[in-house]
C-alpha cells in the first residue's frame, strides 16, 4: 500500500474526527433554539427504525430452523473449505477430524488448511494429519508472506477448483449437517452469499464471554433484520460461504485491510450480490477470556470497520445503492461509529464548561434498542442457547459492557488521523478449551 494511500486514510480520519468534535462544540457554544427538541426527533427516528429492524426477527423466529427441504447428494456443489492458520497447535487437530466427520459427499468437499507461517507446533500436527486424512490439503506459507488471512486465502485461492468457498477460523465447530442444510438455505433464497450465526462456545467461562454471547445474538438479530428491510447484510469473518465466482468478480480478499470481511460485505453490496443470514445451524467459536485480548480485537474491528467506509464511501454515495440501503447504511454508521466520538467529545465539553450534556437521548435511545436486541437474542429459539441461564440483570449488564465501544471508536480514530499505519493482523489466541 502506497504511502500516499495513508496519508489520504489520516486525513479522511482527521476529518471525520473534526467533523464529530464541531457536531459536539456547536450547541455548547451557540444558544440554539429548540435544539434538544432536534436532538428527541432524531431520537424518534432511530427508535423508529430500530424497532422496526428488530421486529423483522419475528417472523424468522416462526419458521421452523429445519430446512423445508434438502438436496439430494447429486445436487450438492463442490465446496471447497479454507482455514487460514498461524500457530493453531490447540485447536487445528480438532478441526480438522470435526471437518471429515461433517455429512457431505467426500467426492465434493475439498479441505484447504492454510499454515500461514507458524512457528508453534502446527506445521507438524498438520502433516501428521495428511498423513491420517488422504484428502487434507496442507498449503504452507513462510512467515513473511504479507498479507495476513487475505493473504492466506488470496494463495489457496489458486489451487481451489469448487463452485463455493466456506472459510472458517481455527476454532470454528459445525454441526454435521451444518453444510447439508446451509445449501438448502442457498437453493430457497438464491444467495451469492451467506453468513451462518456466530455463536459462543465458552460462553459459562466468565463474564466477558458471556457478554460476547449475547453480543453476537444481538449482531445477528440486527443483521437479519437490516437484510430483511433494507436489503443489507455483512459477513462476520467466521462462518462465511461464498460463491467462488463472485468473489472473484469482486476482487478477491482486501489485503490492506485487517477486517477482510466487514470490506468484502460492501464490494459485494456494491456489486448487487445477496449476503443470507442463517440463524441455524450457527458456526461455533471461542470468545475471547480477557480484556486486553477484548480491547485489541475490537481496536483491529473499528479501524477496519471506518476504513471500508472511507475506502468505499464515494461509490456508496453514488446510484450503485438504493435509497433505502443507503439510509441504513448511514443510520448504522452514525450509530457505530459517529456517536461514540460526538457522546465523548459531548461528555468532556460538559465537564469543562459546567454544561448539560446535549447528546445523551441519542445516546440512551441506542443503549435501548441494543439491549431489546440482547434480550430477544438471548430468549429466541436456538439450536446452541446463547446463554445457559438469562435475566434481565445480565441483559442489562451486558448492555453496560457495551460501553467499551465509546472509548475503542474515539481512540481508534485518533490514532488513524494522526499516526501513519502499517497493516498488521493481531492474532487472536484460541485455547482449545
Amino acid at each position: 500500500m502506497s504511502k500516499g494511500f495513508y496519508k489520504n486514510r489520516r486525513l479522511k480520519s482527521f476529518i471525520f474526527l473534526s467533523a464529530c468534535f464541531l457536531v459536539a462544540l456547536i450547541p455548547h457554544a451557540y444558544n440554539i433554539e429548540n435544539f434538544l427538541y432536534l436532538i428527541l426527533t432524531l431520537s424518534l427516528v432511530i427508535v423508529f427504525y430500530g424497532l422496526i429492524v428488530i421486529s423483522r426477527n419475528f417472523k424468522r423466529n416462526k419458521v421452523s430452523t429445519t430446512v423445508s427441504s434438502k438436496l439430494s447428494n447429486k445436487e450438492l456443489p463442490v465446496l471447497d473449505i479454507l482455514v487460514a492458520a498461524r500457530d493453531e497447535e490447540n485447536v487445528i487437530a480438532r478441526l480438522v477430524e470435526r471437518l471429515f466427520n461433517l455429512n457431505y459427499p467426500t467426492n465434493k468437499l475439498n479441505i484447504y488448511i492454510i499454515d500461514d507461517g507458524s512457528s508453534d507446533k502446527t506445521p507438524l500436527i498438520l502433516n501428521r494429519l495428511s498423513k491420517q486424512y488422504e484428502k487434507l490439503k496442507v498449503v504452507s506459507r513462510s512467515p513473511n508472506a504479507g498479507g495476513g488471512k487475505s493473504g492466506a486465502l488470496n494463495y489457496a485461492l489458486k489451487f481451489t477448483h469448487g463452485e463455493w468457498l466456506l472459510i472458517l477460523d481455527a476454532d470454528a465447530q459445525l454441526k454435521q449437517d451444518s453444510l447439508i442444510r446451509l445449501f438448502s438455505f442457498v437453493e430457497e433464497g438464491d444467495w451469492s452469499a451467506v453468513q451462518l450465526r456466530k455463536s459462543v462456545t465458552n460462553e459459562s467461562k466468565n463474564f466477558l464471554t458471556s457478554c460476547q454471547s449475547m453480543e453476537m445474538a444481538m449482531d445477528a438479530i440486527f443483521q437479519y433484520g437490516r437484510l430483511s428491510v433494507a436489503g443489507v447484510s455483512e459477513l462476520r469473518g467466521n462462518g462465511q460461504l461464498i460463491k467462488k465466482e463472485t468473489l472473484l468478480a469482486c476482487g478477491s480478499f482486501n489485503e490492506d485491510t485487517v477486517t477482510d470481511d466487514l470490506d468484502l460485505s460492501l464490494r459485494l453490496l456494491l456489486s448487487k450480490s445477496k449476503i443470507g443470514i442463517l440463524w441455524d445451524p450457527p458456526v461455533m467459536e471461542e470468545a475471547v477470556e480477557n480484556l486486553n485480548a477484548l480491547l485489541a480485537q475490537r481496536q483491529r474491528w473499528a479501524e477496519g470497520g471506518l476504513q471500508r467506509f472511507f475506502d468505499y464511501g464515494d461509490q456508496l454515495l453514488t446510484n450503485k445503492i438504493d435509497f433505502l440501503q443507503k439510509f441504513d447504511l448511514t443510520y448504522f454508521f452514525i450509530l457505530q461509529y459517529a456517536l461514540p466520538i460526538i457522546s465523548i467529545f459531548d461528555l468532556i465539553l460538559s465537564i469543562t464548561l459546567l454544561d448539560t450534556p446535549i447528546y445523551w437521548p441519542i445516546s440512551f435511545t441506542a443503549f435501548m434498542l441494543s439491549g431489546i436486541a440482547f434480550w430477544y437474542g438471548s430468549y429466541c429459539k436456538s439450536e446452541v442457547p446463547v446463554l445457559q441461564k438469562s435475566s434481565f440483570l445480565m441483559v442489562f449488564v451486558s448492555v453496560f459492557y457495551l460501553s467499551h465501544w465509546f472509548l475503542v471508536i474515539p481512540w481508534v480514530t485518533i490514532k488513524m488521523s494522526i499516526f501513519p499505519k502499517k497493516i498488521l493482523w493481531r492474532k487472536t489466541l484460541h485455547t482449545g478449551v
